[in-house]
């Protein structure tokens, strides 16, 4: 491969790095031709974009883009690697984890990953990964903390405690 084509895959790794700053390193070989495009159909579905790279380009790419703590993947980055990149932390891990199961071989193999400037090395912690809340999810749990004291105000009021509230009001009102 010539010097200015292997330059060219740095810089894109490396916009692709600060693009989606949440990316996952999984070992893929000995999957045949049919479940690695399942599971490129899998990952397309979900908006994860999974890449196929050499481990020294990207180990350039990631000190090129500023990963805090690179040199924790240089004992991951041997052998055959699959980068998958992702918008959301966990969604990588449960595509995976639910792959691997039912493909029977467990692959994809997780390596490591990157998420929310945090490294993640070893398959130990791909249950972890999957745990992690996305944006969104968390989004609705505040929602739902903050709707939870006044719906039970509301449902006080309209149960018959409620009536003898709105009764108690009434009367003080009609003093004045």
């Amino acid at each position: 491969m010539r010097k200015e084509l292997k330059a060219q895959i740095i810089e894109d790794l490396t916009a692709r790095i600060k693009e989606n700053p949440n990316f996952y390193v999984t070992n893929v070989e000995g999957l045949n031709a049919e479940a690695t495009a399942k599971l490129r159909r899998n990952c397309f579905k979900q908006n994860i974009k999974m890449l196929v790279v050499k481990n020294t380009l990207f180990a350039k790419a990631l000190e090129k883009s500023g990963v805090q703590d690179c040199q924790a993947f240089e004992n991951v980055l041997k052998g055959s690697s699959a980068i998958m990149f992702a918008e959301t932390p966990n969604g990588p891990a449960k595509l995976i984890k639910s792959f691997s199961a039912a493909d029977g071989k467990g692959k994809p193999e997780f390596k490591a990953a990157y998420v929310q400037e945090c490294s993640y090395i070893g398959a130990e912690n791909l249950e972890v990964l999957c745990n992690i809340k996305s944006r969104e999810e968390l989004i609705a749990d505040i929602v739902a903390l903050l709707q939870s004291p006044v719906k039970n105000v509301i449902s006080a009021l309209q149960s018959q405690g409620g009536g003898k509230i709105a009764g108690i009001v009434k009367t003080l009102s009609e003093k004045e």
